[in-house]
């Protein structure tokens, strides 16, 4: 099978650094290829994945009408080049152009909410040549509201890059590894660990401007070097790995509705229970009593964190094997691309 993968314009596949998306079609892209299919790339120009066919945003912003005018042009030559069976974009959908009107199979795939008039236009004007996916089922059917066919699968890891801790120190800490804004709910984390007399490792970005930008010194900072609450910044992958292994939980309280949430699966491939809340994705990762805990207040963290000696780790980490590996990801998108060529032949 022929398929052309798209990435939004700002980053490359794969990214230099942070790219969360961009990662995740880099790892496909590879997946695919192994699987014997022929993939083609239309991305950032410096994109260094290893592809069998590669062209570059003439436009650098995805925001801008300007650019967006250039990327569809681009995009159908794209598939005139390419000539593909199949075009799965992780990009902007106004880039099909008129293609939404022709019987090419296409995938879009949405990594946050998405916009309710745009997808429910695409889906009158592409019939059965279109499918949504969403990163969870919170986003799928989220989608539905506005119409078409949305299927749910989800992100995904390498257990292979977390190594499995199957037991930690009874003294072990609790961990916060996310950005540090309000609705990550670190100052929750905080409250939970406190009262449990446990200490806390904080890692993640902080967030230096706009209206989260004060979070940091009046929320945040007047707790640490007190109390067990430590910040030790910013962490690389392996830095991420060893900090995820020693914790006895991974406690993040978010505050929105989460559309998948890597972190929390990668915390799940090192063994390490996650105490979260019951929004966005959650549930669809985390199993209430079983890999975590589910919360609404600072009081049902603090008897979750009791309850965590009652879990068992392999649970976590068999979790991440079952539900959240590249492997088991293609294997669904594969099944759909099968699916669409067939509809729309049929259709068209």
């Amino acid at each position: 099978m022929r398929i052309l993968f798209t990435a939004d314009p700002e980053l490359p596949v794969p990214p230099v650094l942070y790219g969360g998306i961009e990662r995740i079609v880099a790892s496909l892209i590879t997946e695919m290829r192994l699987r014997g299919h022929v993939v083609g790339l239309l991305a950032h120009p410096d994109s260094s994945a290893e592809v069998d066919w590669q062209a570059g945003w003439p436009g650098a912003a995805s925001q801008r009408w300007q650019d967006t005018w250039v990327n569809l042009q681009a995009m159908s030559h794209a598939i005139r080049d390419f000539q593909p069976d199949v075009v799965h974009s992780f990009s902007r959908i106004a880039y099909f152009g008129r293609h939404l009107l022709t019987g090419l199979p296409k995938v879009m795939s949405y990594q946050r909410d998405p916009a309710a008039r745009t997808t429910g236009w695409a889906a009158r004007l592409s019939g059965k040549s279109l499918v949504f996916t969403g990163c969870s089922e919170h986003i799928a059917a989220t989608g539905r509201n506005a119409g078409g066919r949305w299927e749910a699968i989800p992100n995904f890891i390498d257990p292979k890059k977390f190594t499995f801790v199957s037991s930690v120190p009874e003294d072990a800490p609790l961990v916060f590894l996310s950005r540090i804004e309000p609705i990550k709910g670190c100052h929750t984390a905080i409250a939970i660990a406190k009262a449990s007399g446990r200490r806390l490792l904080i890692a993640g970005n902080r967030v230096e401007s706009g209206t989260a930008a004060g979070y940091w010194e009046q929320v945040i900072a007047p707790h640490l070097g007190k109390n067990g609450i430590e910040y030790v910044g910013t962490v690389n992958d392996e830095q991420k790995n060893r900090l995820l292994g020693q914790a006895a939980a991974m406690v993040v309280p978010i505050e929105w509705e989460e559309p998948f949430g890597i972190v929390f699966a990668e915390a799940l491939a090192c063994g390490t229970p996650v105490i979260s809340c019951p929004r966005g994705a959650l549930p669809e990762i985390v199993d209430e009593g079983r890999h975590g805990f589910l919360i609404r207040t600072v009081e049902e963290g603090v008897k979750a964190v009791a309850r965590l000696n009652g879990l068992d780790r392999t649970a976590c980490r068999r979790r991440v094997e079952e539900r959240f590996t590249v492997e088991m990801v293609t294997r669904n998108y594969l099944a759909l691309y099968k699916e669409l060529n067939h509809q729309t032949q049929e259709a068209f």
